[in-house]
């Protein structure tokens, strides 16, 4: 079964940074858009950044200028740098391509940031 797999979360102060990395079998991510998603407590699910087959870029407003989404073909991997965190941001974060496939989704990592 086909399945993304997050890593880079953890326990960082305020102001910290962090590079999520997301891996998957295949060539999923050179072939499509890609996304990383994030579920904090109490919320949905939600998209904050996305980039295109050909490297277009999007971002929420909550994390623009702080966050950068970029990706790898040769290695079919999607990367977040964040930096400038802030307590809003803890979540769990996920990746998948965009839109979302069911089958994709993974386990996630926690991001916790401390104020």
């Amino acid at each position: 079964q086909v399945q993304s797999v997050e890593s880079g979360g953890g326990l960082v102060q305020a102001g910290g940074s962090l590079r999520l990395s997301c891996a998957a079998s295949g060539s999923i991510f050179s072939g499509n858009a890609a996304g990383w998603y994030r579920q904090a407590p109490g919320n949905q699910r939600e998209l904050i950044a996305s980039i295109s087959s050909d490297g277009r870029t999007n971002y929420v407003s909550s994390v623009k200028g702080r966050f950068t989404i970029s990706k790898d073909n040769a290695k079919n991997t999607v990367y977040l740098q964040m930096n400038s965190l802030k307590p809003e941001d803890t979540a769990v974060y996920y990746c998948n391509v965009y839109p979302p496939w069911t089958q994709l989704w993974g386990q996630g990592t926690q991001v916790t940031v401390s104020s």
